[in-house]
């Protein structure tokens, strides 16, 4: 695991941008898992400046991403296909019949699940993931339990995680959907390359425990020290914490 620590959250996620838009360039193919959240946001709004000024192609990429509310229609404002249309897909050159995103609304959340698992298999699996941390330590929505799941599946939310997504279902987190369907963790670990983002004050005593602590399914985020090219992006307020 290799970790790069920069002075600003601003700096570390523009680092992470002009990464994949390198890697772009040597492999305009790539497979890439994407994440959702306030910590990305500032990731997509340099890929989008970077693809203004000709240096991120995405003409031949194809994406999935991590997750989706269960309930949620792809047209709603809260739901994370509209979150990816807002701050990357409109604005770069992605064929849109190679943007995936679980869909939400599906009759059948344990068959559009297991739908999106054959997609990503039949793409070949990701070259590239990128992922956040949650306070409680999940990547996408695998939270914390004994047992994690491997392949696309149907997840409880825990309560941090409605908590955490309540502004985007107007403030109440009521509101937001008890389930959604995640990418497993076994999809994520069998990416060629992780990326891990993480900035801010709040997110330094997980990645503490996630970087520092014992590998555990109750830090799932964990997992990731066991991963042979796994990148650990972070600026100094979520570094601060750590032992090494």
């Amino acid at each position: 695991m290799q970790i790069v620590i920069h002075p600003t959250a601003r700096g570390a996620a523009e680092a992470v941008a002009w990464f994949l838009a390198d890697c772009l360039y040597e492999d305009p193919g790539l497979v890439l898992g994407l994440p959702t959240g306030r910590t990305p946001v500032a990731m997509y709004r340099e890929l989008v400046r970077l693809h203004r000024r000709g240096r991120a192609d995405f003409s031949r990429a194809t994406t999935f991403n991590l997750d989706e509310f269960v309930g949620v229609a792809p047209d709603h404002p809260g739901s994370y296909r509209q979150f990816m249309t807002r701050h990357l897909f409109a604005d770069v050159n992605l064929d849109p019949t190679q943007t995936h995103v679980p869909n939400g609304d599906a009759p059948s959340p344990r068959a559009e699940a297991a739908r999106y698992d054959a997609e990503i298999a039949a793409a070949g699996g990701l070259d590239i993931a990128v992922v956040g941390i949650g306070a409680n330590g999940h990547i996408g929505f695998n939270e914390p339990a004994r047992t994690l799941p491997s392949h696309t599946s149907v997840v409880r939310l825990k309560p941090s995680s409605r908590r955490s997504n309540a502004k985007s279902f107007g403030g109440s987190t009521r509101r937001v959907p008890a389930r959604a369907i995640s990418m497993g963790m076994g999809t994520i670990l069998s990416a060629r390359h992780v990326i891990l983002l993480a900035t801010g004050s709040e997110k330094a005593e997980i990645v503490r425990k996630a970087l520092n602590g014992p590998i555990t399914t109750m830090v799932p985020a964990s997992l990731l020290q066991g991963h042979p090219k796994a990148l650990v992006v972070l600026d100094r307020a979520a570094a601060r914490r750590l032992t090494s």
